[in-house]
């Protein structure tokens, strides 16, 4: 027998031996095609919930995640979050190694316990169960299982199957068992493009799904939750806290909010109540009212973060929040709205799924699974004002990307009902700089400089007058980062929260700016706002595309040419209009000046996956012309 044969019989017994002692985790049992653009792969994710009675639901959790590299450890997602209410009953982990044998074991004193509470004792029961485990190798992997039980069985938990990028599912399950009939409702998205198994009858509903490859994100594509199945599940007879419930769609739902959570926790001292009355007296107009006290609670209150899931939905009672002067979402906008009853404003509490993505509740399915933040409604006529009372910066009426622009839940006593938040138009989002600059014969210049933003431009933009110098420094020079040698010599900010207005007026300076090729001077005339974004080139694109919000901004330079240089080369005008946006630039010329206007114009719109290219390709238009140059020629 010859070398190669001996070698090649060590292998086949080496690997024949290693795959008999190996468990069912070991990495080389994975599909090659669950691997491709994978950071981890869920070999195992199996949710079992049990209504036993009205008021006692267990939940059975199992999820065995392989994670492949160090970018994977964020989809272990070894935790589980308990209260008064949500008692944890079994937790344990073991860790496996790439060829499934067993290297931790963590049983539950082991698991790290912890506040869920970033600060505060009104949520001192709020807490979180994590793993304490710390890779040093990969591949490795976690089986994690829970046993819970909890009174409250108004929130059922979703099916999400995919949760994130550049993670595989080798098996996903779902189910439900209705033993104290109380009335299963389902509703599903997203399922017609994937295999999924559904079963269910009055009494039980399952789902399962398996080997669904990574997905790799792509630029302007929807949220992800958007494109992938979702099963939204609820009952329609509960029990939340002591309180029986029923509720089959949204006016019924809002209505056990109102009666079961809220009545009965609006009160406050005596001593705020005439705080409240003294600052409001004199003031007719009732908007008026409202932000002198929208005001106060900014002034008077700190937010502080429960996390999702784990603060349950009531809000702590407004006399707590009134006596510490802290909370989270629903005890301030809760307590606020007490205040406002005391200045004879109405308002209405108001749930909402928060985030600077949008995510819009489904009008058509009722359940307390939807939403994630509160805010708070004002009726002014026909229309609403909105006021988010967590933040201690943002004006009176203006709610920006966080909760802009999607349905949420208004919940009004016998009259709860889906609307929709204030939205910000794509021409009403705008950014407006004006500059004038000097251009000096060495390529130098100076320039003095005013920006003004509105709308969502704003949202993004007035938090800067609150950074240090150094901070400020930083953030301009990567704002223009295309201009070497920056320096900002003075600046000065306006924030005008009744126009909801935010002006930067600057006075900056840069050296070589201009190129000086021998008796010309070659420079881009749009000094601040160089737009240079291209989207990345998909050769199968597999996503449609979404802007979830329009732009406009209108830049006016006007640039002082040094003495004895004229105007050789000027670019063209040029107007693009299309179904994306708009863009303009123009030139004007005398003497000694060259005054540069320029318009860009993105709209907020869903396409089509084979729009794409066509929206790349006026982004790079856009982002070439912005790059035009103007030649300068000494007389």
């Amino acid at each position: 027998m010859n070398y190669k044969n001996i070698v090649g019989i060590i292998l086949l017994l080496t690997t024949l031996n290693v795959m008999s002692q190996s468990g069912t985790y070991a990495v080389f049992e994975i599909p090659e095609e669950l691997k491709k653009n994978a950071n981890a792969v869920v070999r195992l994710s199996n949710l079992d919930i049990v209504i036993e009675r009205k008021n006692k639901m267990t939940l059975t959790y199992t999820r065995v995640v392989t994670v492949l590299n160090e970018r994977g450890n964020k989809f272990v997602e070894a935790y589980a979050g308990y209260d008064n209410q949500l008692k944890i009953r079994k937790i344990e982990a073991h860790v496996y190694d790439e060829y499934g044998e067993e290297i931790k074991k963590i049983k539950k004193r082991d698991f790290i316990d912890q506040s869920a509470v970033d600060g505060g004792t009104l949520y001192s029961d709020s807490r979180v169960l994590y793993m304490p485990y710390m890779p040093t190798t990969y591949p490795y992997t976690v089986f994690f299982t829970y046993e819970m039980e909890t009174q409250n069985t108004a929130f059922i938990p979703s099916w999400r199957p995919i949760t994130g990028y550049y993670v595989s599912t080798e098996k996903d399950s779902y189910t439900l068992k209705d033993l104290a009939n109380l009335g299963i409702r389902y509703k599903t998205k997203n399922f017609e493009e994937y295999d999924i198994e559904v079963k269910n009858n009055d009494k039980s509903l399952a789902f399962n799904l398996s080997n669904i490859q990574a997905k790799k994100p792509e630029q302007l594509s929807p949220v992800l939750s958007k494109m992938t199945p979702h099963g939204m599940i609820a009952v329609n007879q509960f029990h939340y806290y002591g309180a029986d419930g029923y509720a089959s769609n949204w006016k019924e739902f809002g209505d056990w909010v109102f009666n079961a959570l809220l009545k009965g926790r609006n009160t406050v001292s005596n001593a705020t109540q005439d705080k409240i009355t003294q600052l409001v007296k004199g003031i007719d107009n009732p908007l008026e009212r409202a932000q002198k006290v929208y005001e106060y609670v900014q002034n008077n209150t700190r937010y502080i973060s429960v996390q999702v899931g784990i603060g349950g939905v009531q809000p702590i009672p407004a006399s707590e929040v009134d006596r510490l002067k802290y909370g989270d979402c629903k005890g301030l906008t809760n307590y606020t709205q007490a205040l406002l009853t005391v200045a004879n404003v109405p308002s209405y509490y108001s749930v909402v799924q928060a985030g600077d993505e949008i995510v819009d509740f489904d009008p058509e399915f009722a359940t307390l699974e939807q939403g994630n933040h509160i805010i708070l409604a004002i009726p002014n006529g026909d229309e609403l004002t909105w006021i988010d009372c967590t933040t201690q910066v943002h004006p009176f009426g203006f709610i920006g990307d966080f909760t802009d622009n999607r349905n949420v839940l208004l919940v009004k006593e016998g009259g709860s009902e889906i609307v929709k938040t204030t939205f910000y138009p794509d021409n009403q989002n705008t950014q407006n700089t004006n500059a004038k600059i000097k251009l000096e014969s060495n390529g130098n210049f100076s320039s003095d400089v005013e920006i003004n933003t509105q709308g969502i431009q704003y949202d993004s933009r007035f938090r800067i007058e609150s950074l240090s110098n150094k901070d400020l420094m930083s953030y301009y020079k990567n704002l223009w980062g295309s201009i070497n040698d920056l320096n900002v010599s003075s600046y000065k900010f306006s924030n005008d929260k009744d126009l909801v207005k935010f002006t930067e007026e600057l006075q900056v300076n840069a050296k070589g700016y201009a190129t000086i090729n021998n008796e010309s001077i070659i420079f881009s005339p749009n000094v601040f706002n160089k737009n240079t974004f291209v989207p990345d080139r998909y050769r199968n694109r597999q996503f449609n595309m979404e802007i979830q919000r329009g732009y406009l901004d209108v830049d006016e330079f006007e640039i002082e040419i040094p003495e004895n240089y004229v105007v050789e080369g000027l670019p063209e005008h040029v107007t693009i209009n299309n179904k994306f946006g708009e863009y303009a630039i123009e030139f004007s010329v005398n003497e000694s000046n060259i005054v540069y206007k320029r318009k860009l114009l993105i709209k907020k719109g869903e396409y089509s996956k084979e729009d794409y290219n066509l929206y790349r390709d006026f982004r790079r238009k856009v982002s070439k012309l912005d790059k035009s140059i103007i030649v300068l020629k000494s007389k």
